[in-house]
Formats: structure tokens, C-alpha cells, sequence
């Protein structure tokens, strides 16, 4: 495929008289312990492809884009830190968010002459393809840029719109009330946000624990390769991708749901048994059948759930920012998940894991990070979930219908699994997988037959 870059523009936020940039130069939010564990890692890079047999260069240049850049300008008015950079002040403790005067969001606008049916489905794709359609997002020693976008023609096919996010920015629950926020002003043409839709930047309500924050950055630093620099905001070492590196899609619908809840259900009846939880199980057990190997080798599983609605006091739905808690199980041997019953073990281990996020205290925030981080590297597999069966990514419709497929593209990282809800059925769930094609060759097989089982 071939990509043209047809223009790189800053939208700014559109004029407001109640912007707290009117009387001060700058806007400074310091980062919390939610943020601070994902300083050093990769941006995440979701893609939402749009199917328009209509849209001609001239259609999207004069009618697509300029819809999309006026919207996006009136929602930055209440989204300020996305057009802003994460810095680490030498007099500061902490990194912040800095939002100065006549910062913006950089958009760019491309054309490709790719297979629109093909990238958008959910067979295997070619990863770097996947990449030729998101955006940069600059990043040095001493700034990190906050968000960007493409927004890429595909000539009488469709479009993708494309962002990548500074994770410690915000997390997947505020991204995704972005891009919801950002179509819905753009289909109905307003000029204000709903107020379901505005974002709260209450952060006084997160308790200031100063030692907290001392054990997260002391855990950063820990983790950082480079010790000369130990505020450097430059990420980790990128994983190297091969061109035989694929992403597929996989489906669980709502009665493959309900089958395997029922297998666990003659088991036991006390098991919390959502979506997430069988999705999970049954995604992670076949990916450890499929890599074989030395049955005692140490396999480890984790996640993080919204701690919004768990803090005393809570946080609004709505809050902008990151509000996670992992939870993992690590150090299991891989026989626990290929015998006959590994699915259920699975299923016990998360729904437990879920259970117990309810009695987590915010004070052991930092260790459980370092404990996950810890084992990240000393398992044979590390099995990581991105998105959520509750963020509603496909309702994000701009006024040419909703995404027919989003993809996280950013999971090329690590061993991380994404999780989305169907896009035209309640109760099933999408599962995003990138392997190499040799891995995923082997892994569909243990995916698709064990449902029949």
C-alpha cells in the first residue's frame, strides 16, 4: 500500500470567554499516582474505520474534513489537556500536563490506495499496514506530546480516523468519551458538549498522597534503562515488528458467551461469570494451549479496572484522567491452563481477581503495579487485557454511520489482548490478537475448535 500525506494542521480550540487560558498563560495539572505508572510506555493507538462508498477526494476535502477539524476545534474547548504536552519541571516532584496559549492538537490528513474490506476486517492483516494509518506522536527526554490524529482517505471506500494517546494522560474510559464526544458534536452540529458528556477535572477529590507518588516515580525509575537521565519522558524501547506480524479479530458471540458461562456454571455457582471475565478466560487458555512448550513454565495474567466508582469519595463517571487498578495472577505454571479444566481455572483466577478489585486499598496502588511489572518479565507468557466491553466504541458515529470495525492497534507492543463489544450484537465481545503469522496460524485452530468442544 501507499500512504500520501496530504496536509499536517493544528487545531486549536475553538474561542471561548470562560477558558481558563484567558487570564493565564498556562494550565498546569499535575500528573497522580493513576497517571504515573504509564509515563514511560507507548501511546495507545486505536483506529475506527468508516465505510462511505461516496467519499470522493472532493467530498472529503471539502465536506468530511472541514466537519471533522470545526467539531474537533469546539470539543478541545472543554478538552484543553489533550492539546498540551506531559513535562517534568526540574523544581517539580512530578510530571505535569502543560497547556500554554495557542497549543493544538495536531491532525493529519492522508490518502491511501490500501483495501478498505480488508484492513477494516477481521481476518489477519499486516500490522505495518495498520500503522501506516495513525499518527505520530512526538515524544523527547524533556516533553511528550498529549494526543494526535489521522484521518486517512480511502477513495470511494471509507475513511479511518486514528488517534494515539499519551497513556499517562488519560486511560481508555476518558479516550473513548473523547472520540463519543467529539462525533456527537459533530452529527448534531452543536456548539456545546451535552453535560453527560463533560469531562470533570475534580482532582482535589483524589486524596494527595505525597508517598505514593514518591513509590510510583521511584518505581519508573526503577524501570528506566537510562539512569543519567532519570526524568527523561522518552518511552520505552519499542518492540521490533517483522512484516510477518498480523492482527486479527476474533468473535465470541452472545451464545458462545452463553455456553461457555454454562460450563462453568455446573462447576460452581459463586463465580462472577460477565462478558470480560469468559472472554478473558477462554482467549487466554487457548493462547497458552497454542504456544505448547515446557508445561512448568511460569505464565502470568493481568489487568486493570476502573476505580472510579470504588474510591471514597468517588470520582464522577466522567472524571478526565487515569483512574486503574491492576489486578494479576502471576507465576502459575502453563499446565494449569492446557489440562481439560484449564478453562475454569482461568475463570476462577479472574473472577476472583474482579471480586476482589472492590476491596483494594489505594495505598498498595504502587506495589501492585511494580508486583505486575515485575513478572512481565520473568513469565514465558504475560497476558495483558486493552479496552473494555463497556467503553461503547462503536457508538461513535460522526453523521456517516457508525465505525463497521475499531481496531487498538498499539497491543503490537506486548501479549496484550484487546477486548470491545460486538459491534451489531449485545452481550458478545471482539477480541483483537497481533501475533506473528506463524503464532496466529497456530493459535486459530485452539480458538475456533474448543468452542465446538
Amino acid at each position: 500500500m501507499t500512504l500520501r500525506i496530504i496536509e499536517t494542521a493544528r487545531v486549536t480550540p475553538a474561542v471561548d470567554s470562560d477558558s481558563v487560558l484567558n487570564s493565564a498563560n498556562s494550565l498546569t495539572i499535575p500528573l497522580t499516582f493513576f497517571d504515573l505508572p504509564w509515563l514511560l510506555f507507548h501511546p495507545v493507538k486505536r483506529v475506527f474505520f468508516y465505510k462511505l462508498t461516496e467519499s470522493t477526494r472532493e467530498h472529503f476535502n471539502s465536506i468530511i474534513v472541514p466537519k471533522l477539524k470545526l467539531s474537533l476545534s469546539l470539543v478541545l474547548r472543554n478538552y484543553l489537556p489533550l492539546t498540551g504536552c506531559v513535562t517534568w519541571n526540574p523544581n517539580a516532584p512530578k510530571p505535569s500536563i502543560v497547556v500554554t496559549q495557542n497549543d493544538a492538537v495536531l491532525v493529519t490528513i492522508a490518502e491511501t490506495n490500501a483495501d478498505f474490506s480488508h484492513l477494516s476486517g477481521y481476518g489477519q492483516r499486516p500490522v505495518s499496514e495498520l500503522h501506516a494509518l495513525l499518527p505520530k506522536l512526538p515524544v523527547s527526554d524533556d516533553s511528550a506530546t498529549a494526543f494526535s490524529i489521522q484521518i486517512t482517505l480511502f477513495p470511494n471506500q471509507g475513511f479511518t480516523i486514528a488517534v494515539a494517546a499519551h497513556h499517562a494522560v488519560l486511560d481508555g474510559k476518558t479516550s473513548s468519551m473523547f472520540i463519543k464526544t467529539w462525533a456527537c458534536i459533530c452529527k448534531q452540529q452543536l456548539q456545546n458538549i451535552p453535560e453527560t458528556l463533560t469531562p470533570s477535572y475534580d482532582r482535589p477529590l483524589i486524596k494527595d498522597m505525597t508517598e505514593i507518588d514518591e513509590n510510583m516515580i521511584e518505581m519508573v525509575r526503577s524501570l528506566k534503562g537510562d539512569k543519567t537521565n532519570i526524568r527523561s519522558l522518552t518511552p520505552f524501547p519499542a518492540r521490533e515488528l517483522g512484516d510477518d506480524v498480523v492482527l486479527a479479530t476474533l468473535v465470541l458471540s452472545r451464545d458462545d458467551i452463553k455456553r461457555l458461562r454454562e460450563r462453568v456454571k455446573s462447576v460452581s455457582l459463586t463465580l462472577h461469570l460477565s462478558t470480560f471475565v469468559i472472554g478473558y478466560a477462554y482467549t487466554w487458555t487457548c493462547f497458552v494451549k497454542a504456544r505448547g512448550g515446557n508445561r512448568e513454565r511460569s505464565v502470568s495474567l493481568l489487568f486493570v479496572g476502573d476505580f472510579r466508582e470504588r474510591l471514597d469519595p468517588k470520582l464522577p463517571v466522567n472524571y478526565f484522567g487515569n483512574c486503574v487498578f491492576p489486578a494479576g495472577c502471576y507465576n502459575r505454571k502453563a499446565v494449569e491452563f492446557m489440562e481439560e479444566k484449564g478453562f475454569v481455572t482461568a475463570v476462577e483466577i479472574i473472577s476472583d481477581l474482579v471480586k476482589g478489585l472492590s476491596s483494594r486499598k489505594v495505598e498498595t496502588i504502587a506495589e501492585s503495579f511494580a508486583e505486575g511489572l515485575c513478572f512481565a518479565s520473568r513469565s514465558t507468557q504475560f497476558g495483558t487485557i486493552a479496552g473494555s466491553t463497556r467503553f461503547g466504541i462503536y457508538e461513535s458515529d460522526f453523521g456517516w454511520g457508525r465505525p463497521v470495525k475499531v481496531d487498538i492497534v498499539s497491543i503490537d507492543q506486548g501479549e496484550a489482548i484487546s477486548m470491545a463489544e460486538r459491534r451489531d450484537e449485545s452481550g458478545g465481545v471482539e477480541i483483537g490478537m497481533c501475533l506473528k503469522k506463524s503464532e496466529m496460524d497456530m493459535f486459530l485452530p485452539f480458538f475456533n475448535n474448543d468452542l465446538q468442544s
